[in-house]
């Protein structure tokens, strides 16, 4: 039965070519089944957090690859939106140098790979489109100059510094949840007059860059001369969750780290991964995480953007479902943490256990399972994965500034904290 399983499990058409929906929303999103692989970070350092200081030579790195491959009319156009990533609703006038929307005119053809694809990239600022406010920005992709066909929708970050932010990691002030939580302690230094901090700032924590994770801050615990304490014991304590698992598909011709088998034919590649088993017991084990993150490698060819290779990756799941109303998810940065049909992992409840084949391009993954309960709408990862404090997280802190007058919310203060909690 299991064998049947896994079998049925290669051969699921992994990709569907259906209508998109019609509709672009301000999340980080992908409209099309063929569309994979979406990378947006800061040019400086791979897969960093898409952000970059206004009016200077940083630049946000975009791409994409198309699985039907060909050449496409793809254009994109930015949008500012407000803390809470709700349209700004200025012109674009007030926002942008230059044109509102350009065609993306760069692309390369994979070479040397079972699938055919072609990669596309973007780079922003350029001598089209520049961002001239702080703020939080959407980047949309759509197809044939037509807003209707949306593609990709793209969160990026442009920041306008004006406020210093320091940051700490902590155990939780509250005792029951000493064991499983981290807390985030955070002063906002800043220079500038703030009529109404209660009104016109706000901060968000949000940790490894999973939005789903955000806590905005509205009040501030102690205001002092040019500073803004937020240390109340009861906000910004997050799930220690634990550290994520990962596998290794750099290269095809051997097995990487936690690749139990890779199956190749003249029109797919497979890759089987030893079966995972549930971490919500027993004690803590450090082990070296990228913190949900993924990088696209092939060390079996020279380019990694051609000529790596896109795989159906099985994931095996040995583990009781937690409760009877719900569904079970594998996530990461690789999909924005986001539960879709496409990383749903399908139960066999009489060998309890769960599997998902997930085509992915080749490189290194982090991922975690995750568990949505269909009673309570939340989602959860300590029934498969567990939680402790001491566990290595990357903590992201936005802070943005409505001047009086003013009409849009501008970034004004940011950082990025990742801090070891020690045993105590």
């Amino acid at each position: 039965m299991q064998k049947l399983i896994i079998i049925l499990l290669f051969f699921i058409p992994i990709l569907t070519f259906a209508q998109n929906d019609r509709t672009f929303t301000n999340e980080n999103k992908i409209y099309l089944p063929n569309i994979k692989t979406v990378l947006c970070y800061n040019s400086n350092k791979e897969q960093s957090i898409p952000v970059i200081l206004l009016n200077s030579s940083e630049t946000i790195a975009f791409s994409f690859d198309d699985l039907l491959g060909g050449t496409k009319n793809y254009w994109y156009t930015v949008e500012h939106c407000a803390a809470d990533w709700q349209s700004s609703r200025i012109s674009s006038i007030d926002y942008l140098q230059g044109f509102d929307s350009d065609r993306i005119v760069n692309y390369r053809y994979s070479s040397n790979t079972t699938r055919k694809y072609t990669h596309y990239d973007l780079t922003l600022p350029n001598t089209q489109i520049q961002p001239k406010i702080g703020g939080n920005y959407v980047l949309k992709v759509y197809l044939d100059g037509d807003k209707n066909q949306p593609v990709i929708s793209q969160r990026f970050y442009i920041l306008d510094s004006q406020m210093a932010v320091a940051a700490e990691v902590t155990n939780s002030m509250q005792v029951s949840d000493r064991n499983s939580k981290q807390k985030i302690n955070f002063t906002i230094n800043h220079s500038i007059a703030i009529p109404n901090p209660y009104q016109d700032l706000k901060a968000v924590v949000m940790q490894n860059f999973n939005s789903n994770t955000s806590i905005i801050n509205t009040r501030p615990s102690f205001i002092r001369p040019n500073q803004l304490v937020y240390n109340d014991l009861n906000t910004n304590d997050f799930w220690g969750n634990n550290e994520f698992r990962k596998f290794d598909t750099r290269s095809l011709r051997f097995k990487g780290d936690n690749v139990k088998d890779i199956y190749r034919d003249n029109e797919s590649v497979s890759v089987m991964l030893f079966q995972d088993a549930p971490r919500s017991a027993g004690a803590f084990a450090n082990q070296f995480d990228e913190n949900g993150n993924y990088f696209i490698r092939n060390t079996d060819g020279r380019d990694d953007k051609t000529e790596a290779e896109y795989m159906g990756v099985l994931f095996t799941l040995n583990a009781p479902a937690p409760a009877t109303n719900g569904e079970a998810y594998v996530v990461g940065r690789f999909n924005n943490f986001t539960l879709s049909k496409e990383n749903k992992l399908l139960y066999d409840a009489g060998r309890k256990q769960f599997y998902a084949n997930i085509i992915l391009k080749q490189g290194l993954y982090d991922y975690e399972y995750a568990w949505f309960n269909n009673d309570t709408k939340t989602v959860e990862t300590q029934p498969f994965e567990g939680s402790f404090f001491q566990t290595e997280n990357s903590y992201q802190i936005f802070v943005y500034y409505r001047r009086p007058g003013a009409r849009w919310e501008t970034l004004v203060g940011y950082t990025n904290l990742s801090n070891k909690v020690s045993d105590r």
